[in-house]
């Protein structure tokens, strides 16, 4: 339990590093690209003794894993402009209910059992269709408050390009995640070759966001920065620990995921919502309170067998 409380504190300082970076003044797309080379650093020193780090490109999974690298550092600059534009809540509820994209590719395309290996029942499909509901609701926001400013600002109603952010959070997330399961399941042949492949995954992180950087530097739209790099280190080591400490909590439960996602989603999304009506002052409407308990619920209902 210690593990996945571990896991659920450092992804909500992930959130937090989001929503900090603006007051400090720290460059959100440098800290993003320069934190996988962090998250490489720190899982290159936590490899078990006797293991070393080599790019095997006679090796199936190689290849998407570094394409899964490139879909990595696209869905973290998405997230941090979710988390800049629309708050905290709103982004860990589209981060953590993205899980209903692997769960319905899980069941209908790599037929790979529901819950419990009996097969998803009414209350699970039900809870398909609440999480896309409470994501939605998660997004309406009628004002804001800008901890800088300390005031609140109208806000435009009705739907605009800030309120997609969520969405593609939550569409990108869900596809990494299934990419993820499809690697897990196609690819590796047992889970001693896990650290190989993770730190493949970040190593075409890392070419991607130097690529896209370099072009943004010559273009001149792009000067590096100092204070980028200290963001980068305190976005990459809960970065990597975050997964890290995940892949713990399976090992812990037996490798039950299927009741440890659902426990760390919904941690995640309750310590979220605290952290920022607390420390940042983010109103919560009637719809994004109603969006969080639709959350809870909707997890609880897909996953309802192994909570039984």
């Amino acid at each position: 339990m210690l593990f996945l409380v571990a896991s659920i504190v450092l992804s909500v300082v992930l959130l937090l590093n989001f929503r900090l970076f603006p007051r400090y003044g720290v460059n959100t797309f440098q800290a993003i690209v320069f934190n996988y080379i962090v998250c490489f650093l720190t899982g290159w020193l936590l490899l078990p003794q006797g293991q070393s780090f080599s790019l095997d490109f006679s090796q199936p999974w190689t290849w998407p894993s570094l394409a899964l690298g490139v879909g990595f550092i696209l869905t973290f600059l998405l997230s941090g402009a979710s988390t800049q534009k629309m708050g905290i809540t709103a982004t860990s509820l589209a981060n953590n209910l993205s899980l209903v994209i692997p769960v319905c590719v899980s069941l209908f395309v790599l037929q790979s059992g529901g819950a419990s290996g009996s097969g998803f029942s009414l209350l699970n499909y039900l809870g398909l269709v609440i999480a896309v509901v409470a994501v939605g609701l998660s997004t309406y926001r009628k004002t804001e408050v800008d901890p800088l400013i300390i005031e609140e600002r109208p806000r435009r109603r009705g739907l605009g390009a800030e309120v997609l952010l969520p969405v593609a959070v939550f569409l990108c997330y869900g596809a990494t995640n299934t990419t993820i399961n499809y690697i897990n399941l196609r690819f590796i042949p047992s889970a001693d070759q896990t650290v190989q492949v993770t730190l493949t995954m970040v190593l075409g992180a890392i070419v991607a966001g130097l690529l896209m950087l370099a072009v943004r530097v010559i273009q001149g739209k792009e000067k590096i920065e100092i204070r980028s790099f200290a963001g980068a280190v305190t976005l990459g080591i809960p970065n990597f620990l975050s997964f890290y400490t995940l892949l713990l909590a399976l090992s812990a439960f037996q490798n039950n995921g299927a009741l440890v996602y659902p426990l760390y989603n919904i941690g995640v999304i309750l310590l979220a919502a605290l952290m920022a009506t607390v420390f940042f002052k983010e109103p919560l409407s009637v719809a994004n309170r109603i969006g969080l308990v639709l959350a809870v619920l909707a997890i609880g209902l897909i996953s309802w067998q192994e909570f039984v």
